[in-house]
């Protein structure tokens, strides 16, 4: 256990200037820096290396990455096509197989464990590349900006389907349009099986239409509105809770929404077919072909055209403007974000019709990102926190489910957040004592090299301290200098001014 230090390090207060300025741009556009990031940054200039990360497509991924991604089976089938290969149909083959390999005689309950041992491997899969692609790719943006939408528009692993869908979720709905036009990212995240299943929206039925009933994906129940999609397409991922609507726009919306579910396994599930990518189907028998009225406009009966009039009317709201504004002014600078930022960021997503890239570059260009108040006073979050300390010694894991392993003790499992406003990224969210002794111990089994499946990570402190640069204060440097030599890696990573960025 580490000795209790941290009411001995100060805040560090010092201007945004010189040295200052990389490590602030690489705390804030990357999951912490890397050894050698800080000189490169320098060496580009400050304004280039956001260009950089701007435009994620120009920068070759990693090959382990990419190498890693593209061999998963979470990744490189369609949602129908996972759900034949580890859904429901496949309890048939696990049961032959199983018959096989045995005496003949199977019950239920061993094809139900070995379909949980497959989703595990599933779950196994998709945290790994997650933790593969903060620790290790060159796109730190796209990754963080990733991590941001998902938590936006967030479906959990542990509910149902959504645990063989999470990985192609992310893939084809969210990484895709990270840092594009918020439009196609609504839209593709609205049409997408995961979303479908997590918010019921699959459900969504014209009251009384049973001409589906229980041949839908996983459908026990034959018909009946639902609004849980709807209201939460409002309230979280487009206009926010003051936003302006009622109770009645969610009805509307979820009369719009109604024909929008998931396929029939006996009729749908052609992995080729062009409604497969995202893993929709529209029922038109299902749809409610009266007029509706969504925030004060009408929308004529027509089928699946409602549904991207709806989108359009609500990615083109100016409530939508400052709800995003005020969500990535919060992400990239300040739990209560100024509002002449705020303002100005909403102004730069309406002119530009939600082009992400362009509302970023305007947030990274503004003088609030760079005010000497705004720098190192958000806290990580534990994922932030864990990845921002294996970059810090260029840890090349062996075994992911250790990292994954102390998250879930931190709170923050992987893709498995239930509630649908995804995880927090706010200080009052993971600031407590229990959490801040795991965080310290965890400090302390990296660098002891005691952490199992890190390898061998002999840590340099005077290397540490160089990668992480000014980001630790002079105060707190010092405090660290009059500890045992072997103490000091652990006394920076376990140290309060590295919890921040």
């Amino acid at each position: 256990m580490l000795p209790a230090f941290a009411t001995l390090f100060p805040a560090k207060a010092a201007p945004i200037s010189g040295d200052d300025r990389v490590v602030h741009v690489l705390n804030r556009l990357t999951f912490g820096p890397k050894p050698g990031d800080i000189e490169e940054v320098k060496k580009i200039g400050v304004d280039a290396y956001i260009d950089q990360q701007l435009s994620p497509e120009k920068l070759p991924e990693s090959k382990a990455v990419t190498d890693f991604v593209s061999d998963s089976s979470a990744f490189k089938y369609n949602p129908p096509a996972l759900y034949v290969k580890y859904g429901p149909p496949a309890q048939k083959a696990l049961r032959e197989e199983l018959m096989k390999s045995g005496d003949g005689k199977v019950d239920k309950k061993d094809v139900k464990t070995e379909q949980k041992s497959q989703y595990k491997e599933i779950y196994k899969e998709v945290a790994q590349a997650k933790l593969m692609r903060a620790l290790d790719s060159p796109r730190q943006l796209q990754e963080l900006m990733t991590d941001f939408w998902f938590n936006h528009f967030n479906v959990s692993i542990n509910k149902g389907l959504d645990h063989i869908w999470i990985g192609s979720y992310e893939e084809q709905a969210i990484r895709p349009y990270a840092l594009g036009r918020f439009r196609d990212l609504l839209e593709a995240t609205c049409h997408h099986a995961a979303m479908l299943f997590y918010l019921d929206n699959w459900r969504n039925s014209a009251s009384g239409d049973r001409s589906i009933g229980s041949t839908a994906i996983g459908s026990k129940q034959k018909d009946g509105s639902n609004e849980n999609y709807a209201r939460e397409l409002m309230e979280l991922h487009t206009l926010g809770v003051d936003g302006g609507y009622t109770q009645r726009d969610v009805t509307e919306l979820a009369r719009i929404l109604t024909g929008l579910s998931l396929p029939r396994p006996k009729n749908d599930l052609d992995p080729a077919g062009t409604n497969m990518q995202l893993g929709f189907v529209y029922y038109p028998k299902r749809h409610d072909m009266e007029d509706k009225e969504l925030l004060g406009q009408t929308i004529k009966g027509s089928g699946p055209d409602e549904i991207k009039q709806a989108l359009d009317i609500l990615a083109k709201h100016p409530s939508t403007a400052h709800h995003i504004s005020y969500q990535l002014a919060q992400y990239f600078v300040a739990d209560d974000p100024p509002k002449s930022l705020v303002d100005r960021l909403a102004k730069k997503f309406t002119e530009t019709d939600g082009n992400i890239r362009e509302v970023l570059s305007a947030l990274f260009h503004s003088p609030e990102f760079w005010d000497s108040k705004y720098t190192e006073n958000k806290y990580k979050n534990p994922f932030r926190y864990v990845v921002s300390s294996l970059r810090a010694i260029d840890a090349q894991p062996q075994n992911y489910e250790v990292i994954s392993g102390f998250l879930r003790l931190q709170g923050m499992p992987i893709y498995a957040c239930l509630t649908p406003d995804g995880y927090k990224n706010t200080e009052s969210a993971w600031l407590n004592p229990d959490a801040l002794i795991r965080r310290v111990n965890f400090a302390s089994a990296v660098a002891t090299n005691k952490l199992p499946g890190l390898g061998d990570n002999t840590i340099s402190y005077e290397n540490l301290r160089k990668t992480v640069g000014s980001s630790i204060s002079p105060q707190s440097l010092d405090v660290i200098a009059k500890q045992p030599e072997q103490l000091r890696p652990a006394l920076l990573l376990g140290g309060p001014d590295f919890m921040k960025y």
